[in-house]
């Protein structure tokens, strides 16, 4: 079957295209904002807790966009976040002091959330329940190739600007300025993409609400109004195996940017010019592994498969401790990738088949808010082992957490409803 005829909604397609290009002012911007900080003279924890601030914009703003979407539509949040991004990219390398860097990542994140809640909510209510996984493991594998191609693209135009590395071994300010305007340009290209081509939001019960009016039961369903959305707690009982996975995959990913290109330059002697293309490796095997995986859980369930990726992906992580040779270490990075990075839409496909699709704005805020939570508390935390014991310890508290992960989903392995059989009954009207 062609992807068209499987997905024949144009608008899923537009949220591809503009989530590779979002991925691609992302990739841009996070290949050098480590190294960028370290050539104005910061120090790791200082890294680290410009990273805070960008979670706690996640944060504040997470749990808001489920209101924001409910009041104004996916589609108008969407094209404010995006035009959101794009101003404080731009902003970000001028900033003069530490407490406008801090404010800026805020906004940062603020737009980032609303971009990723928003687009997550379009493409759950716009998918069938047997198709989720596949739905969202090609708008993982749309931002992947974004990611690929950001570090390439930021590369090419320190290149193009003839940057050299000075004697201490950073790179000048000038060139990487330049990434993050172009970053910037970027996101103002998907925002009037969506702008001007995508369709209004669907209603939040899609195309299972006329089930709902089937026989006197469904008759008598519709005439005692809107059903009401169930509490945050109550929608998080039922996706805690998904944020838990997506708080893990948040602390790891944002402590990872920020600290391994700093970890293979101090500790296994390889250039910064070359730790750039690391982001690249990681998200390649995202991009290729991600569908497979994907089609894999729709047919046998989410949750099993999310663990054992993490069994393969902790073992690249702790490969990092023994491996010298920088080809080598590519390759673990892109089987951690391959394995790691597909966790997050597999995480998203079973949280929406947990869940009715009234709701997906919901269970999608209170997602952000774990996926943020890790992005908040994992590089001061990182940054602190780092400077206090090393890169080694630092990469053996990553592979703990995940770790954590795998015994948690093992005790509670019965809420994929995919495994049990009980995804027929989330559905709405029944």
């Amino acid at each position: 079957m062609k992807l068209r005829d499987r997905i024949p909604d144009r608008n899923v397609w537009l949220i591809y295209g503009a989530i590779f290009t979002l991925g691609l002012a992302y990739g841009v911007s996070l290949a050098i904002v480590s190294l960028f900080l370290k050539a104005k003279g910061y120090e790791k924890s200082d890294i680290g807790s410009l990273a805070v601030w960008f979670a706690l914009g996640i944060v504040a703003l997470s749990l808001p966009m489920d209101g924001f979407i409910r009041r104004f539509s996916a589609r108008t949040t969407l094209i404010a976040s995006l035009f959101g991004y794009a101003v404080a990219v731009s902003c970000f390398p001028v900033a003069p002091s530490y407490a406008t860097i801090a404010g800026i990542r805020a906004i940062d994140g603020a737009c980032s959330v609303g971009i990723w809640v928003s687009c997550e909510t379009i493409l759950l209510s716009r998918s069938s329940k047997q198709n989720k996984a596949f739905v969202t493991s090609l708008y993982a594998m749309a931002m992947a190739t974004g990611y690929i191609l950001g570090p390439l693209l930021a590369k090419g135009i320190l290149f193009f600007s003839h940057a050299q590395e000075k004697a201490d071994g950073t790179l000048p300010l000038a060139p990487m300025r330049l990434a993050f305007f172009t970053s910037g340009a970027i996101a103002v290209v998907a925002a009037l993409l969506v702008l001007f081509r995508l369709d209004g939001d669907v209603a939040p019960e899609g195309a299972e609400a006329p089930a709902a009016g089937v026989g006197e039961a469904g008759t008598a369903k519709a005439a005692a109004g809107p059903e009401e959305v169930p509490g945050y707690g109550a929608v998080l009982w039922r996706i805690k195996n998904s944020c838990f996975a997506t708080f893990v995959y948040g602390y790891f990913q944002a402590s990872l940017v920020l600290f391994l290109p700093l970890y293979l330059a101090e500790s296994k002697g390889v250039k910064e010019s070359s730790t750039i293309l690391v982001p690249a490796f990681f998200a390649a095997g995202m991009m290729l592994f991600t569908n497979v995986f994907a089609r894999i859980g729709d047919k046998h369930g989410h949750l099993r498969l999310m663990r054992g990726l993490a069994v393969i992906g902790t073992l690249m992580v702790l490969g990092f401790v023994f491996l010298d040779d920088f080809r080598i270490m590519c390759v673990a990075v892109f089987v951690a990738g391959a394995s790691l990075a597909s966790i997050s839409p597999l995480s998203l496909a079973l949280q929406g088949v947990s869940v009715r699709p009234i709701e997906y704005s919901r269970a999608n805020a209170v997602y952000n808010v774990f996926y943020a939570g890790g992005m908040l508390l994992g590089p001061p935390i990182s940054s602190r082992i780092f400077q206090a014991r090393g890169g080694i310890p630092m990469l053996y508290h990553l592979a703990a957490l995940w770790v954590a992960f795998v015994i948690f989903s093992v005790i509670f392995r019965k809420d994929d409803p995919r495994a049990t059989g009980t995804v027929a009954a989330l559905t709405v009207g029944e």
